[in-house]
Formats: structure tokens, sequence, C-alpha cells
């Protein structure tokens, strides 16, 4: 939830509009800062009512760069770019503006956020073509010979430990009655 309703905006926005009272006093009648009401009133009148909207944009490199351009060539102020591209906070401008001379347009880009992983993604197993027997060599069906005796005798201990387990179980349980 926003912390400031639309409506609520727009009332302090056409108090501004009215011009009675200056911005210091209507922000200190609210309890406002007055570059909060400043700026709501910079919103309003670039976009209208729809500029008081909360929202939430995620701005693509080509984008962030097209908005710089602007600043740059109608050298707007950071809070006045953002007015005029309705941007919701100004902040971002400046970090955009660092970025992109320190790595050019690359470096406005989006990060990718969450930690990296740090183990590729699996392959998928692919199936083992079914082969004869009778075809395959002495050394191969030895090895195969091996690993299911290994695997014969990790199941069988296996089958062993969780059967002792289950009478230490039960014999604690008759312990304890």
């Amino acid at each position: 939830m926003a912390k400031y309703s639309t409506q609520f905006k727009l009332t302090v926005v056409q108090q501004c509009l009215l011009g009675e009272v200056g911005v210091k006093a209507i922000a200190r009648k609210h309890g406002l800062d007055h570059s909060t009401v400043r700026r709501w009133s910079d919103l309003y009148a670039a976009h209208g009512q729809a500029g008081l909207v909360k929202k939430f944009t995620h701005y693509p490199a080509e984008r962030r760069l097209q908005i710089l351009e602007h600043m740059w060539a109608n050298e707007l102020s950071y809070r006045q770019t953002a007015a005029v591209f309705n941007i919701r906070s100004a902040a971002c401008i400046p970090v955009w503006e660092r970025c992109y001379h320190s790595g050019g347009v690359d470096a406005l880009k989006p990060r990718q956020r969450g930690k990296p992983k740090k183990m590729p993604d699996p392959q998928p197993l692919l199936p083992q073509p079914h082969v004869d027997d009778e075809t395959r060599t002495r050394e191969e069906l030895l090895a195969e010979v091996n690993f299911l005796r290994m695997e014969n005798a990790y199941l069988k201990k296996l089958k062993a430990l969780v059967q002792q387990q289950r009478e230490q179980q039960t014999t604690a349980r008759k312990k304890r009655k």
C-alpha cells in the first residue's frame, strides 16, 4: 500500500495550484517535506492526475539513454527530468548517468538480480542404446558384473542399517515403559 493515497496527493497539489499559501506552508500543514509537495506539483503539471498514481517501472537501456540525452540536450535537472518522463524517483537518474560515463551503453543495462548460480544447469541424460551381450567385450561385461555386485552389497548394508535402527527404537520404547 502506498504511503499517501492518490486522493491525498491531489488535494495537496490543488492547494498549491490555488496559490493562496506557499509550498512550505502547505507542506508544514500536512506534515510533509516541501520538496515532496513540489515534486507532486511538477508531476501533476506534466502528466495530470496520472502523474500522482503509484507505479513500478523498469527501464531498458535504450530508454535510459534517451532520458539522459534529453536531459543533457535541454539542460534539465534530475528532478525536472524525472517530472518530464514520469519517473517516481529522481535519484535513479544520476546513477544512470554515472554508469553511462563509466561504462557506456552496456553499463545502462539492468543487472541480473540475486545471487549468481555456482553450478551449471544439469545436462539431460541421454538414454543408452541397448547393446546385446554377445557384441560386448569381456571387459565391459566384467565391469557391469562388478558394478552390480557393488550395488547389491550397498543395498544389503542399507537394509541391515535400517533394520538395526528399528530394533534400537523398539528397545528404547520398551525401556521407557
